[in-house]
């Protein structure tokens, strides 16, 4: 029996507790593949207290003229027609452990694209391509004591800028209301934004905006109070006190 079989039967046979479920954390919801960069490693965590068996799929998001967006699904595509592809599509997460998916992306960057990335946890089967035979599928299976509605799934999306990233993001506030324009190529980040009294006092909570190239974004305020955000422009971040 080779190495990798053996610690794979020795966590299907790990004596689990009631209503055991895997638990993951994929790390950050948002993230940014640079102009100049065609990979990125995501790291999918387990702190459940059983093996996580993880399929990934990947959807294109293109957004409409009104910024709708509709999902297409690239899994079923040929591999030189996907623009994303996730390597290893399959991860066997140990319980407490850590696997780590590599993202390569193969398309045109003329322009800004989007992609939405599912990590779900499913109950495994026979010649699903996890490697396990019927008896050792079932054997998990009959571990999980609630079933499958334990097995929460996670999602993040993946912003591929344009080989030419340009960025250009005016910023406006009269009469107490702000507005913010992407002039740019690529999405801008308003972080950490709120209104508050004044610079850093008697802040509102604050919130997280992203707006795609070519978008603007209207924010209502009072007269006598202060925008206060973090603008990301790709690596540049800039502190935004905006009065008016």
């Amino acid at each position: 029996m080779t190495l990798p079989r053996l610690i794979l039967l020795t966590l299907l046979l790990t004596p689990l507790a009631s209503h055991a479920a895997p638990e993951l954390n994929v790390g950050a919801l948002y993230d940014y593949l640079d102009s100049g960069k065609s990979t990125l490693l995501k790291r999918v965590r387990n702190s459940g207290d059983t093996t996580a068996f993880v399929k990934i799929s990947v959807a294109e998001l293109v957004y409409d003229a009104n910024g709708e967006p509709r999902e297409i699904d690239t899994d079923g595509l040929p591999l030189e027609q996907r623009g994303l592809v996730a390597s290893p599509a399959r991860l066997i997460v140990p319980a407490q452990g850590m696997q780590a998916v590599r993202l390569l992306y193969r398309g045109a960057r003329e322009q800004e694209r989007y992609f939405r990335l599912r990590f779900v946890p499913v109950l495994p089967e026979s010649g699903d391509g996890f490697a396990l035979n019927e008896q050792e599928a079932e054997q998990y299976r009959d571990s999980l004591k609630a079933g499958v509605n334990l097995l929460a799934g996670y999602g993040s999306i993946l912003f591929v800028r344009p080989a030419q990233t340009r960025f250009h993001t005016p910023v406006q506030r009269k009469g107490g209301r702000l507005t913010v324009v992407n002039q740019g190529n690529s999405t801008v980040v308003l972080d950490h934004f709120r209104q508050c009294q004044a610079a850093g006092q008697g802040c509102e909570p604050a919130t997280k905006h992203h707006l795609l190239p070519g978008r603007s974004r209207d924010f209502d305020g009072q007269l006598g109070k202060v925008h206060q955000f973090e603008l990301h422009e790709g690596s540049e971040h800039k502190e935004m006190v905006v009065e008016g």
